[in-house]
């Protein structure tokens, strides 16, 4: 039976001349993977388009829950997407949906966590100011829905983050894994940030970059995953 289901672009691969796969997020089903039949010409280049990281898509599909992929009968964009026509704004999204495929790793679906994605999706399409910090504050947010998000209740001026235990302390940690007093403030500005306040918080190239490092430390900790390539990208890009 052919059923419909919300999603969010992840990543597509080339499977074969006439065929791609596409990873994705979807609301019915959570991570999914699909096959593609694309058309010729000119109609294959714009399917192609639709499958941007980070596109919000309508996929149909006989969804058949043993096969590992399942066959997209059609697809419609369900939100106009602008993040490929900024080149901010689609390096952001090549190295967010490149951290999702990652760090998603439970295949059924939570609700909560696609609205989550498909909202932030929608205000980052549209945001104006603040676009350099979205990437941290989307990442700091994402930790709460994978089950380690940092105590910042614990947080005290001149603290340090613990990485290992997801705590701010006065002295530093027995082991290596923890924050610098700067650089845990900085960790903990990103908590005070919410996708409607970005343009309010400066930072220069050099502390984004250590921010973002450090951020993909934590996870690394708690999630386990190899290095990325993407976030190089981001550190070009920003002032």
């Amino acid at each position: 039976m052919l059923e419909k289901s919300n999603a969010v672009i992840l990543n597509i691969t080339k499977h074969t001349d006439k065929t791609i796969i596409v990873n994705a997020y979807t609301e019915k089903y959570g991570r999914t993977a699909y096959v593609f039949i694309l058309g010729t010409g000119r109609r294959s280049r714009l399917q192609r388009a639709l499958f941007a990281p980070f596109a919000l898509l309508s996929i149909e599909c006989d969804y058949r829950p043993k096969e590992q992929f399942q066959k997209i009968k059609s697809v419609e964009l369900l939100y106009p997407q602008q993040l490929q026509f900024d080149p901010v704004k689609g390096a952001v999204a090549l190295f967010l949906s490149d951290f999702l495929l990652h760090v998603i790793r439970e295949p059924e679906p939570y609700p909560s966590f696609f609205r989550f994605l498909s909202d932030s999706i929608i205000l980052y399409n549209a945001m104006q100011e603040g676009k350099a910090n979205f990437h941290l504050c989307f990442l700091f947010a994402l930790s709460s829905f994978l089950g380690f998000y940092p105590d910042t209740n614990t947080y005290t001026k001149g603290a340090y983050f613990d990485l290992i235990n997801g705590v701010f302390t006065t002295t530093p940690p027995m082991h290596k894994h923890y924050l610098s007093q700067k650089e845990s403030a900085n960790f903990m500005l990103i908590s005070r940030m919410n996708f409607r306040n970005l343009h309010h918080f400066t930072f220069s190239r050099e502390e984004r970059r250590l921010v973002l490092d450090k951020i993909i430390e934590y996870y690394r900790i708690h999630q386990g995953f190899s290095p990325l390539k993407s976030p190089d990208i981001l550190k070009l890009l920003f002032d």
